[in-house]
């Protein structure tokens, strides 16, 4: 998989996830990304790629416009238990982690006791500095692993706060593992904090706030 999926396959087999003719061409989207940011390219297989890309871009937009299902959305993040150790299982849309999703990491979370845990290695296309990841990619990871909490306590919430603390560089192309826990409950509100770290030293460190919903809000 390519050098920002940091996962394996989630639901293999199944309608979701990464074996998906969805979550392939995803995947392929991803890694042609990490490959033009990541290598000196010639003029004319640029222009080659550009017109392959404009071509299939048209075939796609002449299909139905896709709606997305939200009792389906509420079935995967809330009415499911984890298993300590086990995946946890997002949705395939989402931004960061969605493995159909073209723009993203597609990173894998799994449960360990009460914490959300990911483990990723960001690819050129996340690049800021040279060598070094963009921060606004780490806060929408700290986002995104702290939003996986939410499945655990079976409690749909909005981003409040999201306040990130950067300690050092955080590198591309090295195995990074970001770590969240929820810290305080009121009826209404989460506190969440996290850290991330590169060869066991803390890069960057996050605290969020998210405020709860009550699950029938997400019927349709």
């Amino acid at each position: 998989m390519e050098a920002g999926a940091g996962g394996a396959d989630v639901e293999a087999g199944s309608a979701h996830g990464w074996d998906h003719p969805r979550g392939r061409a995803a995947a392929a989207l991803r890694r042609l990304g990490h490959a033009l940011m990541g290598h000196e390219v010639a003029d004319d297989l640029l222009e080659e790629v550009a017109r392959a890309a404009n071509r299939v871009a048209s075939d796609l937009e002449a299909q139905p416009a896709r709606q997305r299902d939200l009792l389906e959305l509420k079935r995967r993040m809330f009415d499911v238990e984890v298993a300590d150790g086990e995946t946890v299982v997002h949705f395939d849309e989402c931004f960061v982690s969605g493995p159909w999703n073209p723009m993203g990491i597609a990173m894998e979370v799994h449960r360990d006791g009460d914490e959300a845990v990911a483990a990723v290695t960001l690819g050129p296309a996340f690049e800021g500095a040279p060598g070094r990841s963009h921060g606004g990619i780490v806060a929408a990871i700290f986002d995104d692993v702290l939003g996986y909490l939410l499945t655990l306590e079976h409690q749909p919430a909005f981003t409040g706060e999201l306040t990130v603390r950067y300690h050092a560089p955080t590198p591309i192309g090295q195995p990074l593992t970001f770590r969240g826990r929820v810290v305080r409950r009121e009826p209404r509100k989460l506190w969440t904090t996290a850290e991330a770290t590169a060869d066991g030293e803390v890069v960057a460190s996050a605290e969020a706030l998210f405020i709860t919903i009550d699950v029938q809000r997400l019927r349709p």
